[in-house]
């Protein structure tokens, strides 16, 4: 029974107080005084009114605004007129964030300068009818942008937050490390991307893009050097530099001992300038897999060929699994088809090749009887030892691709395991031909690397020594005293270097007097050690000495130096820190955090180890460790002006770096391989 809605909200001319009342009915429930509303659409039934006292109507209205009526999903969809459309104006009334806000379009054309640098947008979308549309649908008093004005939004956020970027540097107790990556283009032009990598104060790890800038290529000249200096000037590295790590795209010899020389003459020159490395791990790793792919290449196309057939209809593949469900084949890995440009989806489709290769073999004889492509027992064997190869190459990576760039301590233990499994495999009669020309080049490396992979991994406090002792040990047996004592003496030689600097006063004309002085200690010896020829020292070559210096300033050093390789006090820092108990090696350790609680106890090591552990071993991020060809700047890029350019590039990389901050957590460096 409905209760007649003069007795009970009529207002003074008749009218009902409530709209929604146009949306419900009444029903009284059992006795008087009693009532719920019922929405006439979905026939929900909602509590009103109890002993004649009413509940209101924001619930009922609630139910038509929320959507969870049928009949008001479909009134908005259509149309915004009538009750409903005065519902939803009475409550954006209501809410915090309705129209009465005014706009601002400042703000919102710098949310859309970092929606066009966070997701590679083309700069001139701020032009497109369907970009102006869509803006005006939310907001009708948008002003569209011009290209001009987008650009300049973009740069001007760039010089905000490089000059971010320059006072955490600026603040940063330690030195930088550089990698240089090049890319390609359609022009003449290659593409210098200049990466820093740095520890902060609060021991986080950071490696930010400092600058993009375009040089003449292949024919790198002279002027590259200069850009590197006014690049390095521009962020206040002068005499800041720890490393620096070029791909081999920078082998031209001329232009590397000129760039050795530079970097000599403006920075410390520190462990006798091994720090200049033209090796990049990841580039290595894909040299080595795209030679064994290349000494295979005929049956690797067969194979290539195959899978695309397979996959070129359904048809063709509900056939193929059907085969194999027949011949109860028991590989559970689906066929994948390569990607030319990254080699890691080669050596996929050659795993899932090799599992399901009985049913190929049936497949072609019944697809193909005369099919003069077809794979014979000896080829899938050669596929077979050219996975196991690749295997050994991709799992080396893989360590690459779980951070962009991690800590240095973790990839002695992992380019140590590639060389012993290297070895290893070389004495398998199966792929000895193979793999021993792998084994041939990834021996250059090892050794241009592994003294300062050394050194990285005795700053983690669960290894020190131990684990440089154990692998080399490992790889060379009764050999191994004259390479352990090499990573010592470069230890204390570095140890020595940043006790100096900690005491002297930091100037251009210290560090070079504090290197010209290091020659005098016994540091350093030639080494000659499996074929390995160590750097000797040359006073005249490598230790430039300013003309003018004060004598005195000179023999104060050499009394401070004199005194340091004496006094026990001095050395028991590095001393005392190796011949501590390890720490446990738990899958939680986290090597920055113990060098944060540290830092105290060793002051000096501690700076030391700040620069040592972020050192790159690869100019590559993550997303082209598995590359096979240098990376390609666009037409639409290319176009752009240099300022332009690497504002979006390296804008685009600073706010990823905020939203991805690193973590060195969870990870564990395994010793048995």
């Amino acid at each position: 029974m409905k209760l007649p809605l003069s007795e009970t909200r009529r207002g003074k001319h008749g009218r009902k107080k409530s709209q929604v009342w146009d949306h419900f009915d009444e029903e009284t429930m059992g006795e008087p005084g009693y009532v719920r509303a019922i929405c006439k659409t979905c026939k929900r039934s909602f509590a009103y009114m109890k002993d004649y006292r009413q509940s209101g109507t924001s619930h009922l209205r609630r139910h038509l605004l929320l959507g969870t009526c049928q009949r008001n999903l479909q009134a908005n969809h259509h149309s915004n007129t009538g009750a409903n459309l005065h519902l939803h104006q009475k409550q954006a009334r209501a809410k915090p964030y309705s129209n009465s806000i005014s706009f601002d379009q400042v703000h919102c054309n710098d949310k859309i300068a970092k929606m066009i640098i966070l997701h590679d947008y083309p700069l001139h979308i701020v032009e497109h009818k369907g970009f102006i549309d869509f803006a005006r649908a939310l907001q009708p008093r948008f002003n569209p942008l011009s290209l001009n004005t987008v650009q300049g939004d973009c740069v001007a956020i760039y010089f905000r937050e490089k000059q971010n970027l320059l006072n955490l540097i600026d603040g940063i107790p330690g030195r930088i490390n550089l990698t240089l990556d090049l890319w390609t283009s359609n022009q003449t032009l290659g593409y210098v991307f200049l990466r820093g990598h740095f520890i902060d104060g609060d021991w986080n790890l950071h490696h930010p893009i400092l600058n993009v800038f375009a040089v003449p290529f292949p024919d790198l000249d002279g002027s590259f050097n200069q850009t590197i200096v006014t690049c390095l000037s521009g962020w206040n590295l002068k005499g800041r530099l720890f490393s620096v790590l070029f791909d081999k795209l920078f082998s031209n010899e001329t232009l590397m001992g000129s760039m050795r020389g530079l970097l000599s003459l403006k920075n410390p020159v520190i462990l006798n300038g091994q720090l200049l490395r033209q090796s990049c791990y990841a580039r290595v790793l894909s040299c080595l897999a795209l030679d064994s792919l290349w000494a295979m290449q005929e049956t690797i196309s067969k194979v290539q060929k195959k899978v695309q057939y397979v996959k070129s209809s359904k048809s063709l593949e509900e056939r193929f699994w059907k085969l194999k469900q027949q011949l109860q084949v028991p590989c559970k890995m689906n066929l994948l088809v390569d990607d030319k440009n990254k080699w890691d989806t080669v050596y996929h489709m050659l795993v899932a090749a090799c599992g399901l290769k009985e049913v190929f073999s049936c497949f072609d004889v019944y697809d193909h009887p005369g099919d003069t492509m077809l794979l014979t027992m000896e080829d899938w064997k050669q596929v077979e030892n050219l996975c196991a190869c690749l295997k050994l190459l991709y799992d080396a990576a893989k360590t690459l691709t779980i951070q962009s760039f991690s800590t240095a301590n973790l990839f002695f233990p992992e380019v140590s395991k590639l060389k012993v499994q290297l070895t290893e495999a070389s004495q398998d009669p199966h792929c000895c031909c193979l793999i021993m020309s792998l084994q041939e080049k990834f021996d250059v490396y090892w050794r241009e690397s592994c003294f300062i992979l050394a050194i990285a991994a005795a700053m983690d406090p669960r290894y020190k020594m131990k684990l440089v002792e154990s692998t080399f040990a490992k790889i060379f047996g009764e050999n191994a005293e004259p390479w352990i004592r090499t990573v010592e003496d470069n230890l204390r030689e570095l140890f020595l270097e940043y006790s100096i600097i900690q005491v002297l006063p930091f100037t251009e004309t210290n560090f070079d007097i504090g290197n010209k002085n290091m020659m005098k200690t016994d540091a350093y010896q030639e080494v000659s050690l499996d074929g390995f020829q160590g750097v000797s020292i040359d006073d005249a070559s490598i230790f430039p000495v300013e003309v003018g210096l004060v004598e005195d300033e000179l023999s104060d050093i050499e009394f401070y130096i004199s005194d340091f390789t004496t006094n026990q006090e001095f050395k028991s820092e590095l001393t005392k820190y190796l011949e501590e108990p390890l720490e446990p090696n738990v899958q939680e350790f986290n090597v920055l955090s113990w060098w944060s609680i540290n830092e105290f106890k060793y002051p000096t090591l501690s700076r030391m180890a700040s620069d040592i552990l972020s050192m790159p071993v690869s100019t590559l991020s993550a997303d082209s460790i598995f590359d096979t060809e240098i990376r390609k700047m666009d037409s639409y890029r290319s176009s752009l002006d240099s300022l332009t350019l690497e504002a979006l590039i390296c804008t685009k990389d600073w706010f990823h770096c905020e939203s991805k901050p690193f973590d060195v957590s969870h990870t564990l460096v395994k010793m048995k391989y």
